[in-house]
């Protein structure tokens, strides 16, 4: 009997320290993520967006990015004109403003609209947030034996996100995100994000981002330049 309870509770220790190591690598692995998205402070680009529905025929926009620090950007298209002038800021602690030419003022975006849909893309205004990963999900490791990344499940902090939660696969060696699969309460994938990353003078940055909406068979793909 003391046999068995010695073994019990060695199994029970070695279930907790796994557990708690896991646990720290899931969160390590994140924040690593997270440092690699926001090491440049300031930054301007040139964007591209591209719509592409399942008939072929694609919508092209162009738009203006600047960001001040690592938690304040201003995203404000410039083309076609009829959309020239729409601007998101984000700001800090989550806060976004949206702001409309025809209407002449900003208005501040609820929790409830960041999950629709940013101006007809598949991107969501919960997608454009610039808040860091951490801040937003709890992550767990789900792979880590794979040679090329890294498996996680990021569980939303709060009941207000659209998503149960979202796969990440995150390059083993560099740490930036290489896809992300969304999603919804009933547990079904329904989007789908994949990245392309490069690096210049020193920093990774997303060169290109497509975001799928699996139901409606559409896609936004965003491209950065200049």
């Amino acid at each position: 009997m003391k046999l068995l309870r010695l073994i019990s509770i060695l199994l029970f220790l070695f279930l907790f320290e796994a557990s708690s190591i896991q646990a720290q690598s899931a969160d390590s692995l994140l924040a690593y993520m997270d440092r690699l998205m926001s090491a440049p402070k300031d930054r301007e680009a040139r964007v591209e967006i591209s719509l592409e529905g399942k008939s072929g025929k694609e919508k092209v926009r162009e738009a203006t990015l600047k960001q001040k620090g690592k938690d304040k950007k201003i995203y404000r298209y410039t083309q076609p004109e009829k959309q020239a002038g729409i601007a998101t800021l984000s700001l800090p602690d989550g806060v976004m403003w949206l702001y409309m030419p025809a209407f002449g003022k900003a208005t501040k975006i609820s929790l409830l609209s960041k999950s629709q849909a940013f101006s007809g893309t598949d991107f969501s205004y919960e997608d454009m947030n610039y808040t860091t990963y951490a801040d937003r999900y709890t992550p767990v490791l789900i792979e880590a034996k794979h040679p090329d990344y890294y498996l996680l499940d990021l569980i939303p902090k709060t009941n207000k996100s659209k998503y149960s939660h979202i796969e990440l696969y995150l390059h083993k060696t560099e740490y930036y995100p290489i896809k992300m699969e969304f999603y919804n309460e009933r547990e079904k994938k329904f989007k789908l994000a994949t990245y392309v990353y490069t690096k210049k003078e020193g920093y990774w940055y997303a060169e290109e981002v497509v975001m799928t909406d699996l139901n409606k068979e559409h896609s936004t793909t965003i491209r950065m330049s200049d």
